[in-house]
C-alpha cells in the first residue's frame, strides 16, 4: 500500500495534533519542572496520529481492532507510568539531561524532549495509521498481527503488575526481581512492548505496507539500545546487588529458560 495524497494529508494532521498535544504537555512540565511527565503521554503521541486518520479517513476492515487494542495499550501504560511516578522527583534520565542543557534547559526542552518525542510516536504510529486506513480484505496475517499485539499488551502487562507488586512488598527491600516473567526475561515488559510493534506491522503489511518497518525497527532500537535494556542496566549493578548473578543467569530481552 503506497499511500495517496489524502492518506498522507490524514497522516500529516495527525503529526500536527501530536506536536500540538507537546507543546501543551510542555508548558505543564515547566510549571511543575519536571519533564518527566513526557513518559506518562509517550503512548498518545503514538497512538492520537492513528485517531486522526480513522476520523479523517474512509475506516477499512481492520480499523476497529486496531483501533481498540491500540488504545486499551495506551491507556494501560500511560496509567501505569502516571502512578508510578505519582510523588516522585524528576526521573534521573531526565535530570541528567537538564544538567547537559543547563543554561536554558527550559526552552531546550521543548524540541529535545517533547517535540523529539512526539515526532518519533508519529514514526512508530505508521503502521497503525496505514493498518486503519487499508482496505485489502481481512487475512491470516491480520490475525497473526492482532494475536502478537493482544499477546504484547498482556506480557507487558503482567510483567508491569508484577514488578509493581514486588516494590511495594516491605520484604523486597535491596532484593531483585527474578520471580514470574521476570525469572525469564530482565526486561519482559520492554519484551511485549517489542511484540506490539512488530504485531502493528504484520497489520501494515496485510495492507501493502511493507514499508512501515520502519516502525518496528525504531522501537526495538529504542527498547534494546537507547532508553530500554541499555539505559536501565547503564549503573543498576552497583545499586542493586546481587543483580550481577541475576544477569548471569537471566537472558536480557528474550525469554528463555533461565540458568542455574
Amino acid at each position: 500500500m503506497i499511500p495517496d495524497a489524502s492518506l498522507i494529508e490524514s497522516a500529516l494532521t495527525g503529526l500536527a495534533a501530536v506536536a500540538m498535544l507537546a507543546i501543551i504537555v510542555w508548558s505543564i512540565s515547566v510549571a511543575k519542572h519536571d519533564v518527566g511527565i513526557v513518559d506518562v503521554v509517550w503512548p498518545i503521541f503514538i497512538c492520537l496520529p492513528a485517531v486522526v486518520v480513522v476520523l479523517l479517513e474512509p475506516p477499512g476492515p481492520r480499523a476497529v481492532a486496531v483501533l481498540a487494542l491500540a488504545l486499551a495499550w495506551a491507556a494501560r501504560l500511560s496509567g501505569h507510568i502516571a502512578l508510578r511516578s505519582l510523588g516522585e522527583p524528576e526521573d534521573r534520565r531526565y535530570q541528567a539531561i537538564r544538567r547537559r542543557n543547563e543554561p536554558g534547559f527550559v526552552i531546550k526542552s521543548l524540541y529535545l524532549v517533547f517535540l523529539l518525542q512526539a515526532a518519533l510516536g508519529w514514526i512508530v504510529a505508521t503502521p497503525l495509521m496505514t493498518a486503519v486506513a487499508g482496505h485489502a480484505p481481512w487475512s491470516f496475517i491480520d490475525t497473526v498481527g492482532i494475536a502478537l499485539m493482544a499477546f504484547g499488551i498482556a506480557f507487558e502487562a503482567i510483567a508491569d503488575w508484577q514488578l509493581r507488586a514486588f516494590k511495594r512488598d516491605p520484604s523486597s527491600e535491596g532484593q531483585v526481581m527474578d520471580k514470574g516473567l521476570w525469572r525469564y526475561s530482565r526486561h519482559p515488559n520492554y519484551f511485549g512492548e517489542f511484540c506490539i510493534w512488530w504485531g502493528a506491522w504484520l497489520l501494515a503489511t496485510a495492507t501493502g505496507a511493507w514499508w512501515t518497518i520502519v516502525s518496528p525497527l525504531l522501537m526495538s532500537v529504542l527498547l534494546l539500545r537507547v532508553s530500554g535494556v541499555a539505559l536501565l542496566e547503564e549503573d543498576i549493578g552497583k545499586r542493586r546487588p546481587g543483580y550481577d548473578d541475576y544477569v548471569r543467569r537471566t537472558n536480557a530481552f528474550f525469554p528463555g529458560r533461565p540458568g542455574p
